[in-house]
């Protein structure tokens, strides 16, 4: 059962995924994709490797280039039935850690992004951690504990290539190690062996960002300011009421059993690994997604214990009320399955009251919508220019967004590669220094400054009149001639964070 709720949501995303169109942060993956590196200014490889292999095998099918993110998440659930199964619950428990998990692959597998490899490499973590706390107490040098070691290691290694999120993940396990009985591990190489491979996965990585200064801290340290300042980190501890819905309850008793409870005594590290990200998070104001992936392991311990108990009243009781309240829990989760769907799958259509309400609460929803037009608007632009600059223009975008559609769908429209200053982007260079530039997402304040001519000539728009940050935010198209300076003093001016 657990298997098929897992290969149900697999088909949830690719009856629904072909609506609606690329999102803004698949296009960025998408660019990088097709420029691949062992690490990118605004997060590591591992995304990129993934849509690399996704444009081999499907093209820029849109269904093909999600499948990989899809995949990841109904893993992570399997994982999650499978977690309840090595803390000793039985069929109801697995069951119900699976439904639990599943609002959150909704989302997580909707769209090709970073959030659902790193969700699925803590699942795999703490899925391992659990198997090596449940086996004997005394069995520390055991094959399954050897193996269980090494496979902690490749999910963190591999977790640090996907957002570098996972160190707080990491400090939560070597916390519990310490401050459990599974310290015990210290003295077994496999243990050493598997923070080992964790290591030389992670290593092409950081000597990437060696080489560039640790980029990537100054990108977290602009993202982070963005964050506070727009008040994106204010209600962290309410935001993980929206990240559980109705499945709170689970995840707390689960934390209880870890915690407090002498039957969850050897599984106690699984606390530790929740409650010291939690801290660490809030203390560092941190948003609230970055915990969810801590959740399956608690869906799991939780649905135990609620196992546990409802077995026990059985035992005391000739009604049927455990019955009804294991059956209750499950017209629960079942209700924030659709919740979760109705909202993070693109099945309402656009601009109903149903998307409308859908959009205020997944906000990427509108970000999805309007690219091919985007792209329209620029070929437009360029097809009005005298034909002697029509050979030989530019386009610089303002955001990877807008460079991603222009580069996916401005082949067919005859148009050149697209440039850009923003996060990697920049890295690419400027091409052979066009004279002429059709430039989008730049403010006419900057561009007055950087260019002697600089004129409207277009503006951006889309078929249902949507507002998103494309209609909204420097919506204008310019033709621009004639720069001030020379290229590379410009380049450096058109650097920027996104």
């Amino acid at each position: 059962m657990v298997v098929w709720i897992a290969l149900g949501t697999v088909l949830a995303h690719l009856a629904t995924g072909w609506r609606y169109g690329f999102d803004r942060d698949e296009l960025m993956a998408l660019e990088d994709a097709r420029h691949l590196a062992w690490g990118y200014v605004q997060y590591p490889p591992l995304t990129a490797f993934f849509g690399w292999f996704a444009l081999r095998l499907f093209g820029t099918s849109l269904l093909g280039f999600r499948f990989f993110a899809a995949a990841a998440q109904a893993l992570a659930v399997a994982l999650t039935g499978f977690m309840a199964s090595e803390i000793g619950g039985d069929k109801w428990a697995q069951i119900t850690a699976a439904l639990a998990a599943v609002p959150f692959c909704l989302g997580g597998g909707a769209l090709m992004q970073y959030i659902s490899f790193d969700y699925l490499c803590w699942v795999i973590v703490a899925f391992f951690i659990t198997k090596i706390a449940a086996t004997n107490e005394h069995a520390t040098s055991t094959t399954e504990v050897n193996h269980g070691w090494l496979c902690v290691g490749l999910g963190m290694g591999l977790g640090m290539l996907a957002k570098y999120t996972m160190a707080f993940f990491v400090v939560g396990v070597v916390a519990g190690i310490l401050l459990t009985p599974t310290r015990k591990y210290l003295k077994t190489p496999s243990l050493w062996l598997g923070v080992f491979i964790a290591w030389l996965i992670f290593l092409p990585n950081l000597l990437w960002q060696w080489k560039r200064n640790f980029i990537s801290l100054e990108f977290l340290k602009f993202l982070h300011v963005r964050d506070v300042g727009e008040g994106l980190t204010d209600w962290f501890l309410l935001g993980q009421a929206k990240l559980t819905l109705l499945a709170l309850p689970i995840a707390l008793a689960g934390l209880w059993f870890c915690l407090f409870t002498r039957a969850g005594r050897k599984f106690r590290i699984l606390g530790w690994m929740y409650v010291v990200p939690l801290a660490l998070f809030l203390l560092l104001r941190g948003r609230d997604y970055y915990l969810a992936p801590a959740y399956p392991m608690l869906y799991a311990a939780g649905a135990v214990w609620i196992e546990q108990k409802i077995a026990a009243q059985k035992s005391k009781l000739e009604n049927r009320k455990p019955q009804r309240f294991a059956k209750v829990i499950w017209v629960c989760l079942i209700l924030d399955i659709f919740l979760a769907g109705a909202i993070a799958l693109p099945i309402a259509p656009v601009n109903s009251t149903w998307w409308k309400f859908a959009a205020k609460v997944d906000t990427v929803l509108p970000e999805e919508i309007g690219w091919p037009e985007f792209v329209q608007a620029v070929a437009a632009v360029r097809d009005r220019l005298p034909s002697e600059e029509r050979e030989t223009v530019g386009i610089l975008a303002g955001n990877y967004g807008e460079v991603g559609a222009l580069n996916l769908y401005g082949e067919k429209h005859g148009l050149p590669q697209a440039i850009s200053g923003v996060n990697s982007s920049w890295e690419r260079g400027y091409g052979n220094s066009p004279q002429v530039l059709i430039v989008v997402g730049y403010s006419k304040d900057f561009l007055d400054q950087e260019f002697v001519s600089c004129q409207v000539a277009g503006k951006v728009w889309n078929n249902y009149n949507l507002l998103n940050e494309e209609t909204i935010e420097d919506p204008d198209i310019f033709v621009c001639r004639a720069l001030r300076s020379s290229w590379p003093q410009f380049w450096q001016r058109a650097r920027r964070f996104a």
